[in-house]
């Protein structure tokens, strides 16, 4: 199924509006139809127009939250931060970034957002769509291959992933509501999942994720 077309003016006009980043204006159009009106109010009720006001704000404080799973086969460590002590001591903080935790155990994301994919990776997944829709016309194989690198960064990327215990919202949309909550920029700034046995991370990110996958 191909997505719809987005005008990319309606994009900017949407983030002049918001503020919040091109990737979810896009998402809120496409959920909208392109209607300007109802994908502005899809951003503010996932808390995203807010979150992205508040983005360029320095986060000093947060925690690092460790999670210990399956009798000790596989742990998690994550530092996520905040802008104040006041909030990093809050319990509802504090239980966000425990579900994250938990998240990342069970989702085994390797990356925070898609910014940290190297781009050799991301080169060598292009190259891999491109060989599996070979034939089709230029334009209709990139849009599958554009449509592919998209379904990637779901699998690999953190903030892109669909959140454990509710699905159909994404990491980034769960820090979104999470700031609007809590009235702070909240930012995930790293993590490391072991599994006893496994590769160590940039041994196994030497491959590309699609052929892990296989």
């Amino acid at each position: 199924m191909l997505t719809m077309q987005i005008d990319p003016k309606t994009v900017k006009e949407l983030r002049d509006r918001t503020n919040a980043g091109m990737m979810d204006c896009k998402r809120a159009l496409t959920e909208a139809n392109g209607d300007l009106g109802k994908a502005e109010v899809i951003l503010r009720t996932k808390g995203i127009a807010s979150a992205s006001k508040k983005a360029s704000r320095v986060t000093k404080e947060g925690i690092v939250a460790s999670y210990i799973h399956l009798q000790g086969k596989v742990g998690v460590l994550v530092e996520v931060n905040c802008e104040t002590d006041f909030v990093a001591k809050n319990e509802n903080f504090r239980a966000f970034v425990k579900d994250i935790t938990l998240h990342i155990a069970a989702a085994h994301p390797l990356y925070v957002s898609r910014d940290d994919v190297p781009g050799a990776l991301i080169e060598a997944e292009r190259e891999i769509y491109k060989g599996q829709v070979k034939g089709k016309p230029e334009a209709v194989m990139n849009k599958i291959v554009d449509g592919k690198l998209e379904k990637f960064y779901s699998t690999v990327c953190l903030l892109e992933q669909g959140f454990i215990k509710n699905p159909d919202q994404t990491i980034r949309e769960l820090v979104s509501a999470k700031i609007a909550e809590l009235g702070e920029n909240i930012v995930i700034r790293r993590f490391t999942r072991y599994l006893v046995g496994e590769a160590l991370a940039h041994d196994a990110a030497v491959a590309p994720a699609s052929e892990a996958a296989a």
